[in-house]
């Protein structure tokens, strides 16, 4: 039930883009002393990936789920179907499963406040937060979400955005000590930076008890 309580379901894009944003978002929740769970946490190719994402949700209190990149970029593309469906899924988990899924909250996020309503009506008299693509503003969002939601602790926004830029700083020179590229770094799977954040912030909570 701990582990239930304590995690996070990130359903967002996981394009080059979007990176500067999810990195935020993943150090907010771990900075806060919650987990967060993504499906790129693992690689194993024997699990579909649509039981994989079923499990997460299961397996999650809260959520997170962004559709702001939902949207086809050019004529022709097909529109993106899988962050809302995930939603959908993660709803359904909520609203028909009996017990501790009952008590899920989830967060739903877009660039512009009401811009997705144009696709999904369904979600009008949803609270749906922006983030304006700015990942400081995304870090106050889901601070602000967490504090209330989830009962986190209430540190500034201003802080933990800082803290994020630290680490950023920080393990670009750890990791580029150790002979990694630019690229390498930006090409590292989430679950290698998600084991960094988490090294990172441990270490800084170890330094404040220390004085």
């Amino acid at each position: 039930m701990a582990r239930f309580q304590q995690s996070v379901f990130v359903n967002c894009p996981l394009d080059t883009a979007y990176a500067p944003l999810l990195r935020a978002l993943l150090f907010t929740v771990v900075y806060l002393g919650l987990r967060p769970r993504i499906a790129l946490e693992s690689s194993d190719s024997g699990e579909p990936r649509i039981q994989k994402i079923i499990r997460l949700i299961q397996e999650s209190r809260f959520s997170i789920h962004d559709l702001s990149r939902c949207q086809a970029r050019k004529k022709g593309e097909m529109f993106r179907l899988n962050m809302p469906l995930e939603l959908g899924l993660d709803i359904g988990c909520r609203v028909f499963a009996r017990g501790k899924s009952a008590t899920k909250r989830c967060l739903i996020l877009e660039t512009r406040r009401y811009r997705f309503q144009k696709a999904i009506s369904d979600l009008s008299n949803s609270d749906i937060a922006a983030h304006h693509d700015s990942p400081d503003v995304l870090v106050r969002v889901v601070r602000d979400w967490l504090v209330q939601e989830a009962g986190a602790m209430p540190k500034s926004a201003s802080a933990i955005w800082g803290r994020y830029l630290d680490f950023t700083a920080d393990d670009f020179e750890r990791l580029q000590a150790a002979g990694y590229t630019k690229g390498d770094i930006i090409g590292l799977p989430i679950i290698e930076v998600l084991a960094a954040m988490k090294r990172w912030t441990g270490r800084q909570s170890n330094a404040q008890i220390a004085h």
